[in-house]
């Protein structure tokens, strides 16, 4: 079950030298608790440093069950910045499979035992029913986020090739609609209150390899390419005319 993963960040269009490189390791493995208790943990650590002190950025550790016939389910995540120890960051998942429904909450809360129980802080929840209608998948996602005051809600109609996703919030709502055209593939524009477009496109390119490609007019062109255990992300900002904001990201999963 261990699972290295190597990712490799190249910020503001440095590719001259490695000034730009921002190399990370992640591993993570799991095991199996008493009461059926399944726990998962790992660790970043920056490839870049030879400071020893620097070279861990965050640990984690998630604690997962099922209840009643695996008809419920909870979860509890612990985040922590080991370059900034003094809060871990929480998430919460409870989900209940008979009736379709699911919440998350997201947190944090002093990293000290003796004020782990009276500081947590919530900072986002959300809340997921899914209903079948005919064949047909609708989810209604409410959410909600603390800290800037912020509520919205998603709701998607999944019938067979279509997705019609609808964001709405008091001051903006976006509609985006996935047509599955074949096997290999999907357009999904979307538009916003404001008339702003954007046009994504998902290509398959055989076993486990595809390419998404997202067009932001007078913004920005994001393409993600996945090949295999390879996954490289690019970002070009369309308002300059050059790369110098350019940013790539690649990723490897390596397993043995």
């Amino acid at each position: 079950n261990t699972r290295p993963q190597l990712s490799i960040t190249i910020r503001d269009g440095n590719f001259t030298d490695f000034d730009g490189l921002e190399p990370t390791i992640t591993w993570e493995n799991s095991q199996q608790l008493p009461n059926e208790v399944d726990f998962r943990y790992g660790i970043d650590l920056s490839a870049k440093t030879t400071n020893l002190a620097s070279l861990p950025r965050r640990i984690w550790g998630r604690a997962s069950r099922r209840f009643v016939a695996d008809r419920f389910s909870l979860s509890t995540r612990l985040d922590m910045d080991v370059q900034r120890m003094d809060r871990v960051a929480f998430q919460v998942d409870a989900a209940d499979e008979d009736n379709d429904l699911k919440l998350t909450i997201f947190g944090s809360a002093a990293a000290s035992w003796k004020r782990l129980a009276t500081s947590p802080r919530v900072s986002h929840l959300e809340f997921t029913k899914g209903f079948d209608n005919d064949g047909n998948r609708i989810t209604v996602n409410p959410r909600y986020n603390v800290n800037y005051d912020h509520a919205d809600v998603v709701m998607k109609y999944d019938a067979d090739d279509t997705l019609i996703t609808v964001t709405a919030s008091e001051y903006d709502q976006e509609v985006t609609i996935s047509q599955q055209l074949n096997d290999d593939n999907i357009l999904s524009p979307t538009i916003s209150r404001d008339g702003s477009l954007s046009l994504a496109w998902d290509r398959k390119l055989g076993d486990h390899n595809s390419v998404r490609t997202t067009l932001n007019p007078n913004r920005s062109v994001e393409v993600e390419w996945k090949d295999e255990a390879w996954t490289a992300n690019v970002n070009f900002p369309m308002e300059e005319d050059s790369m110098k904001g350019a940013t790539v990201h690649i990723k490897r999963d390596v397993r043995f």
